[in-house]
Order: structure tokens, then sequence, then C-alpha cells
């Protein structure tokens, strides 16, 4: 068995080597079919526009050689760089400003320890083009500069896209559009949005959101994480992949689907919890075991799960919860 998988993350001691082949055979036939798809859609060429038929094939999946290019397309990222030729190596050269330089050093032997290609020893070593990608953006949103999650996200980007540049631009998509006011340094976009989970809890799996009042256990403690990191490091690579594809197209009302799924899927489980600590160790299990592994299947299951989620709703919530957490600071 292959303690390494293909993205470079070593698997963890207990990892059930069983049960993912079982999976992944059965994966490797959807993405071969995904694959053929892709490849008449695309016809050899590098842009595709939006439609009806790209929404759908991009929920179902965009296979690895292809998912760079459609992630820098559907997100407006290749436009910005097109537009902006050679701003991404000014940014470098420029003047830095040093606190940045040694918050962002910091935190590179932090970036996916369990990671080989992240290791000082791999070559190329990927820590080098991760320093790079997050200090040029830093430089260009100084309203941001660097807060820890977002070296994981710049990670990721860098394993898919194997691209400075791009995971420059890709991680402006996120976080100058996608993601709204996540990484300031108040940080109110986030506090904001797990007040709005709380809101849809309420609405759609309320017993759980009764669970969670009575024991004064605030959605911050259980769910900033996935947040933050766009669920890195709580579900497997695969899943976390195909949320991102659907998270650059549909934008960040996916992140509240996949939050809503995983809690619905597990109501009952969730619901033996007796205390505060017993709450919060259910939130972890939840993102583990077969029901986030199937990649495929949980991906439909968070486009019907949640039931009707639109983005009107989520910015009603949004202003609502913002006014509140104003008003509280």
């Amino acid at each position: 068995f292959c303690r390494v998988d293909p993205y470079g993350f070593e698997r963890p001691e207990d990892f059930d080597y069983a049960s993912y082949e079982a999976f992944f055979s059965r994966y490797l036939v959807v993405l071969t079919r995904r694959a053929i798809k892709w490849s008449k859609l695309l016809k050899g060429k590098n842009s595709i526009q939006k439609s009806l038929k790209v929404k759908r094939y991009i929920r179902k999946g965009i296979p690895n050689e292809h998912r760079a290019l459609i992630w820098m397309i559907v997100s407006g990222a290749q436009t910005n760089m097109e537009e902006n030729p050679g701003y991404y190596h000014r940014l470098l050269e420029g003047e830095k400003n040093d606190k940045l330089v040694e918050a962002i050093k910091t935190d590179m032997n932090r970036t996916f320890p369990d990671n080989v290609k992240f290791r000082k020893t791999a070559d190329p070593c990927l820590q080098h083009t991760l320093y790079n990608v997050l200090v040029a953006y830093g430089h260009h949103n100084k309203a941001v500069g660097y807060c820890q999650g977002m070296n994981f996200i710049a990670g990721y980007l860098i394993l898919i896209t194997k691209n400075e540049e791009e995971s420059f631009w890709l991680l402006d998509a996120l976080i100058g559009r996608i993601l709204p006011d996540y990484y300031s340094p108040a940080m109110l976009g986030l506090k904001t949005d797990q007040e709005v989970l709380g809101e849809l809890v309420k609405m759609k799996v309320p017993a759980v959101a009764e669970l969670m009042e009575r024991h004064g256990v605030m959605w911050t403690l259980v769910v900033s994480r996935w947040f933050i990191c766009l669920f890195i490091d709580i579900l497997p690579v695969e899943t976390v992949l195909r949320i991102w594809d659907c998270l650059f197209y549909e934008g960040s009302k996916i992140i509240f689907r996949v939050a809503l799924t995983l809690i619905k899927q597990h109501q009952a489980f969730i619901l033996e919890a007796t205390n505060f600590p017993d709450i919060c160790d259910k939130f972890k299990q939840i993102t583990k075991g077969t029901f986030v592994t199937e990649c495929h299947s949980f991906m439909q299951k968070i486009f019907t799960d949640p039931g009707s989620l639109s983005m009107a709703t989520i910015n009603k919530l949004r202003e609502t919860c913002r006014e509140k957490l104003l008003s509280q600071g």
C-alpha cells in the first residue's frame, strides 16, 4: 500500500486502505467517464463560457488534468492574470514589509508537515513557492496582509496548479472576491458566516441548533476551521478538491451546503451528545469516515440534502448577522 497519496500527503497510521481501495476503484470509473466528457467540452481550447451545462459538469467533478485551467477561467483569475502581465513578478521584486515576511516565514514549517513535497529535503521544495505566493499576496492586498489559514489554501493551490503565478491569482480570486472578508484583521466576514450557518441550522436542522444553545456551544468553536481552511485537513483531499470545483464557480454558498450536509446527515449522532465537550467531539467525528471519503456521492448530497439555498437568503442573513456582531463589538 502506498503510504503517500497522489498529492504528497502521508496517510495516517490508522488509514483504512481496504475501504479506500473499494471506493477508489469505483470512483476511477467515474473519473474516466468525466475526463472524456470534459475533453469533448474543451475541444483542446483554453476557454469555456459559463452555462448550465458547465455548472452541471463542475458539480460532477473536474478531472485533475483540467482542474487548474477550469479554476482559473471560472474564478476570473485567468482574465486578471492576462490583464496584468508581469504584475506578480514586480510584487516579488519590490520593497518588502519585514513584519509580513517574518510572519510568513514563521508559518512555513507549519504548513503541511505531513506532505512530502513541502519538506525542506524535497526537490523542488514547495515551501519556496508557497513563500513567494504569500509574500506577493501580502503586498498586493495590504488590507489583508497575511493571516493564518492562507498558507494552507495557497499550498493546495500550488499542489493543483503547479504554477506560482496562477496560484497567486487564484488566491486573489478566493480572498478578494469569493470569500467575503474572511482574512481581514477583524475577520468580520468569517464571524458573520459562522453566525449565518447558525441561523441556517435553526431553519434546517432545528434540533441541533437547540442542542448547541442549551449547552452554550458557540458555532465558532466547532466550525471556524471549516471556514478558514475551506475544509483542508478537515475532509479528505479528493473531497476538498470537489468542493473547491464548485466554490470557484458558484461562490461561498457552497461552504454552507457542505456544512449543512455534514450536520444534517449526522443529526442523530450529534444529538446523542449530553455536554459541551461531547458536542465538540461529535463535530470532529462527523468529518471522518466513508460518508466524506465517497466524494462523488457526498457532492450529490450537498445539492439535495440542505434543500434550497439561494444567495439572496444568505446575503439577507449576512446583513442581519453582521449588524448584530457590530452592535456587540
